[in-house]
């Protein structure tokens, strides 16, 4: 029996010791797992963080880097001599469009462009039927104004005799007078109308108010052609609208204008010589007169508006062109000086473009002198403790974000 049990006692004993390891093995797997679960979402939730936080990082690098780049450079202020040069536009002493004054049909035109005509010289001639049979009307009608008149005169005058014979009333004499008065006004507004229409026909003939230059024309025979003012119908509901036909200019004298920086306002006095150069006449100049100035300061262009006359019996020079006024001065005359490459030239003009404290851009308008080929000289505009862009992008516009590069940047960056 002794023996018997003890088998029982240790086969008991091996059961026992079999079953504890695997509850514990268990319950090691489920930790595991969980372990596993929660190094996999740390991991996951740490991979979307970073890429969160690397992706705003591109957002804010793609944002400072993607505004251009420029460099700035400061104006350099020199003296420029007694001389200032400064650019003019020449235009004819006297300049006029000529309008038709009459609506009809171009029958024939005697001056094209270049010619050179006089004071009532013929220049064309207007075919208006209708204006000639509205005339003839009113001649007709001033001549039955006239005779309506005779007639209420001659009643009147023997009411008047009449009325001291008693064989009439005095009402009736007034009456009479009256009819009269009322015929006579008729033939003077007759007279009038008849006045005007003969006006009007003598604009038919279109001549030159002074002597001059013909520069445009603008009609051919058979056109049609309105007065200044009026509105027809012409063909199928075609608008024709009046225009000018001819454009004179007296190109004997020129008028060359100038807009004077407003430091050198005291230079421009009048009576002082101007020399005129010109591109199409390379070591040339023309003397001019400064004749009159506009006493006061554009307050747009800080400018001061002169007007230089320049005889041209010659005809070399031509109304529009383009000229460089030397102006003399008793002083030194200070300029800035900026590189070439900083101008930016639109339909506005020139311009240079600066940066404010929140790296916006913005277009200054500027007066420019002489070109030196790498550098030019601005005459009004800028002051010298502006920075300008040195070398702006032509899509550059007003208010653009740009990164300004310091020069010790970009050497390091290269090196």
């Amino acid at each position: 029996m002794m023996s018997g049990s003890k088998p029982n006692e240790v086969g008991g004993e091996h059961n026992h010791t079999e079953t504890v390891p695997q509850k514990g093995n268990a319950r090691g797997v489920v930790i595991a797992v969980f372990v596993v679960l929660l190094l996999l979402i740390v991991g996951a939730v740490t991979g979307v963080m970073a890429r969160g936080k690397d992706r705003s990082d591109l957002e804010k690098y793609t944002a400072a880097n993607a505004a251009p780049t420029v460099d700035l450079v400061a104006p350099k202020q020199q003296g420029a001599g007694k001389e200032v040069i400064l650019p003019g536009n020449m235009q004819a002493f006297t300049l006029a469009p000529i309008y038709a004054r009459t609506t009809g049909y171009v029958r024939s035109w005697t001056h094209d462009i270049g010619s050179h005509v006089h004071k009532g010289e013929l220049l064309a001639v207007i075919e208006t039927p209708e204006l000639d049979q509205q005339l003839a009307q009113a001649k007709a009608d001033l001549e039955t104004a006239k005779t309506n008149a005779g007639i209420a005169k001659v009643t009147s005058d023997r009411y008047q005799d009449l009325v001291q014979r008693n064989a009439v009333s005095q009402q009736d004499t007034d009456n009479a007078v009256s009819v009269t008065q009322a015929r006579n006004a008729a033939v003077q507004a007759a007279e009038a109308n008849v006045r005007r229409l003969q006006e009007l026909v003598g604009f038919e003939h279109i001549t030159a108010p002074f002597d001059g230059v013909i520069t445009a024309r603008n009609l051919d025979v058979g056109q049609l052609i309105t007065a200044t003012g009026a509105t027809v119908t012409a063909g199928a509901g075609t608008n024709v609208s009046s225009r000018q036909v001819f454009d004179l200019s007296n190109v004997n004298k020129l008028r060359v204008f100038v807009n004077v920086p407003q430091m050198y306002t005291p230079e421009a006095k009048v009576g002082m010589t101007a020399d005129l150069t010109l591109p199409q006449f390379p070591g040339k100049s023309f003397t001019g007169k400064l004749v009159r100035t506009a006493n006061a300061v554009d307050p747009g262009t800080r400018t001061l508006l002169v007007e230089v006359d320049v005889e041209n019996r010659t005809g070399e020079l031509l109304p529009g062109s383009y000229t460089e006024v030397h102006l003399k001065s008793n002083g030194e005359i200070p300029v800035l000086i900026i590189p070439v490459t900083a101008l930016i030239l639109n339909a506005d003009g020139l311009r240079v473009a600066t940066v404010d404290a929140q790296n916006k851009a913005h277009m200054i308008p500027v007066t420019t002198g002489r070109d030196f080929g790498t550098t030019v000289e601005v005459l009004s505009g800028l002051n010298e403790n502006q920075k300008v862009i040195a070398n702006p992008a032509d899509s550059l516009s007003e208010g653009d974000t740009v990164r300004v590069v310091e020069p010790n940047q970009n050497q390091k960056g290269n090196q």
